[in-house]
């Protein structure tokens, strides 16, 4: 868990020290990425780490559930851009997604070679 937080918050360090418009946990998320990809952090110190969060995820959703409360009124108003908003990103992931999984299964495709 202690690798996660500093991870996190580096990330927020170079966040808000050089003024980078991406949030903190993103920059962290990167810097961990990097540092699986550097073989200097192994998947095995964060495993349980991962369990013990991915075990609570439904938690991490309630300030989102209480954030569409709150903006309620907001969101009643503008349902339409919202929801065109919701599907086009939903079929851009997907799409990425896809496009993504087929790069890959390609590589694979030539280390069978």
């Amino acid at each position: 868990m202690a690798i996660l937080l500093l991870m996190q918050f580096l990330g927020e360090v170079i966040s808000r020290g050089l003024s980078i418009p991406i949030p903190g946990n993103v920059l962290g998320m990167g810097l961990l990425l990097a540092a699986l990809g550097l073989g200097w952090v192994k998947v095995q110190w964060l495993q349980d780490a991962a369990e013990l969060l991915l075990s609570h995820l439904a938690l991490f959703f309630v300030p989102a559930g209480v954030g569409v409360m709150v903006y309620f009124d907001l969101i009643a108003v503008e349902w339409l851009p919202i929801l065109v908003a919701m599907v086009v990103s939903t079929f851009v992931v997907m799409a990425v997604t896809g496009w993504v999984a087929k790069l890959l299964d390609r590589g694979r495709a030539k280390d069978v070679r």
